[in-house]
């Protein structure tokens, strides 16, 4: 019988006591793993919220991809020579759009080859490439490789800036992840294809085809197909319109790259590597001086305009042939140093500017001397004194007294020192006498000089002194080309001009050039006695050089002070062409004068400027004498 007050209970088996445990730890463990699974969701959701905040800071202002199929670019500007056919294209150059289909499969291979190999493998981003680029980048402690793919790249080309920022990479990754999802890789790389830019201003493998091969993107051959590829890498240092050695190196390392990946059969590589790579000529490329200025003019001319626009201007590609070829020749019978520059201008009788240049070599320096470069005239001047003469009553056999002058405490002297006493005004031209042209030019009034020199189209000739006889107001080549065409179109002013008209490329006229003829600027008379005047500086005075056989040449040399400046101005066939020779430091050359080599390139460039033209019949008339009765018919027969 149990004791009073005392309660026993059962001990529960050992089986019972191990199946709780077991539940109890059971028990443990779910909430443990219940416990880290919310610790871990509530990480994830912080993790994808960071990663949400992330992504939606970098898309704040990604742009907009709308218009992803739409090329956009600055318009493009077509110029045409006085027959309408096509001298130079400036604006950036879109081929026409081409599917994958219609190129050779060696092309964008060749492409893939070198810039992404593993673009159908992967998801817009290569990890491994990344990866790579990441490590030659902190182990060469800069920027000296990318990893980005294809779609990266267009992402770029498409949307970004070139920056090499954070910013801008992780945004490139996005629009990659995006371009991705939206296209599939044959339209990724057809768009690349036809957006890249390879140089030269040619974006699209179209456009390059047509700018370096003159054909087709349909039309290349392997080896083209892999000079176009290395473009991507550097499109201006491999161009091979600029740099052809570079360009067929890297065109072979495109091939061996085709070749390793598998991409062609090792024989279609060796015949690759072997076909010669012939480049086109080039269709739009003529007188770089002179498009830089069509190109300024245009600017003007249509401000406020944002369209495609053909420009028909007043160039003439034999004028241009025949001047380059006249500059070259009469550089090297003058034996020129090579660091003498050159300008030229050859204009018509109405002011219309027909050839350019505006130094030796444009790849060297593109600075225009022609419309830029302001120089004094020198002696090249002295016409416009004779002409004022002229208009106030003066005739050519006038005498003028050639000896010393002073002027207060001026002091002019002739070349060499040589004075000649008592000369008619035609010698004191033609032998170019500095105190005989000063004495004319006090006898008939500075101001009446100045005046004249406007009217003819030296608007800045501004001297008040005595030296203003002396072409001491700076002009350009171009300026003074224009103040001598009134001398072939019977003493009207004509405005300078290389534009006729401007339209869009649909045919929209923004500009047309109203009459070029204005004001009159001398008398028929006086213009006529002034270019027999200047027959007699080519006949037998300083610019005897200048003669051309069977043309009757009218026209006067230049010389500043210290040989800094030499030209040759003049007329011959209804041409009017200006020459100058100098240094761009303004620094004296070794003393050539206006009737050396300015005189010899202007009659090399003149004469080949003649050729296939007849020289008018021409009566020698004595200087002051008329040389027709009809002044029209003079016109015609002579400036024409």
């Amino acid at each position: 019988m149990a004791a009073k007050g005392r309660v026993y209970r059962r001990r529960p088996s050992t089986k019972r006591r191990r199946s709780r445990k077991r539940r109890s730890a059971r028990s443990t463990a779910l909430s443990l793993v219940l416990r880290h699974a919310a610790n871990a969701g509530v990480v994830l959701l912080m993790m994808l919220g960071a990663l949400a905040g992330f992504v939606a800071f970098f898309s704040r202002d990604l742009p907009d991809t709308d218009g992803l199929w739409a090329a956009e670019r600055a318009p493009r500007v077509t110029f045409l020579d006085i027959d309408g056919a096509p001298i130079s294209v400036h604006g950036e150059s879109f081929g026409a759009p081409i599917r994958l289909s219609a190129l050779p499969p060696y092309a964008p291979l060749a492409v893939l080859a070198v810039e992404d190999r593993n673009f159908y493998h992967h998801i817009g981003v290569n990890p491994i490439s990344v990866a790579r680029a990441i490590f030659v980048n902190a182990t060469a402690g800069g920027i000296v490789q990318g990893g980005s793919t294809i779609t990266q790249q267009l992402a770029k080309n498409l949307f970004l800036s070139s920056d090499r920022t954070l910013k801008r990479k992780i945004q490139e990754l996005l629009l990659a992840l995006w371009l991705e999802h939206q296209f599939t890789k044959d339209e990724i790389l057809t768009l690349y294809l036809n957006r890249v830019y390879f140089g030269a201003g040619a974006y699209g493998i179209d456009a390059a085809s047509y700018r370096y091969f003159g054909k087709p993107a349909r039309q290349l051959k392997v080896g083209e197909a892999a000079v176009l590829a290395g473009l991507l890498k550097a499109p201006t240092k491999y161009a091979p319109t600029n740099n052809p050695v570079d360009a067929g190196q890297r065109g072979r390392i495109v091939i061996d790259a085709m070749e390793e990946a598998r991409f062609i059969t090792p024989t279609v590589a060796e015949r690759a590597r072997r076909e010669p790579i012939l480049l086109a000529t080039p269709r739009y490329a003529a007188a770089p001086y002179f498009v830089d200025y069509l190109m300024q003019e245009t600017r003007e001319l249509s401000r406020g305009v944002d369209a495609d626009l053909v420009v028909q201007t007043t160039f003439d590609p034999k004028l241009q042939t025949a001047l380059e070829a006249g500059m070259r020749v009469g550089l090297a019978e003058a034996k020129a140093t090579a660091d003498m520059q050159v300008a030229a201008v050859i204009v018509d009788p109405e002011g219309a500017v027909r050839a350019m240049i505006g130094g030796r070599n444009y790849q060297q320096s593109q600075f225009n001397r022609a419309t830029q470069a302001r120089r004094q005239p020198g002696s090249a001047f002295k016409p416009f004194v004779y002409l004022a003469a002229l208009e106030a009553g003066y005739s050519p056999e006038d005498t003028v007294l050639d000896a010393p002058i002073a002027i207060d405490k001026w002091r002019p002297e002739n070349y060499n020192e040589r004075y000649y006493g008592e000369v008619t005004l035609t010698n004191a031209l033609a032998q170019s006498m500095n105190s005989a042209a000063i004495r004319v030019q006090e006898h008939v009034g500075r101001s009446a000089v100045r005046i004249l020199a406007r009217k003819m189209g030296l608007e800045n000739t501004v001297t008040r002194g005595p030296s203003l006889a002396l072409g001491v107001d700076a002009v350009t080549p171009l300026e003074l080309a224009g103040a001598y065409a009134p001398l072939v179109n019977g003493g009207y002013h004509a405005r300078l001009h290389a534009i006729d008209s401007i339209k869009t490329a649909d045919g929209q006229l923004v500009y047309k050039r109203d009459t070029a003829m204005v004001d009159m600027a001398a008398s028929y008379k006086s213009v006529r006695a002034l270019n027999a005047m200047l027959a007699e500086v080519v006949r037998a005075g300083t610019g005897h050089a200048a003669a051309i056989d069977g043309w009757r040449v009218r026209g006067k040399t230049g010389t500043t002070q210290d040989y800094r400046d030499a030209w040759f101005a003049g007329h011959v066939g209804g041409l009017v062409g200006v020459v100058w020779t100098g240094r761009d430091d303004n620094a004296p050359m070794d003393k050539i004068v206006g009737g050396g080599a300015p005189a010899i390139i202007w009659r090399e460039a003149m004469s080949r400027a003649l050729e296939g033209r007849q020289p008018p019949i021409e009566i020698q008339n004595t200087p002051g004498e008329p040389e027709e009765s009809d002044p029209l018919a003079a016109l015609i027969k002579n400036d024409t």
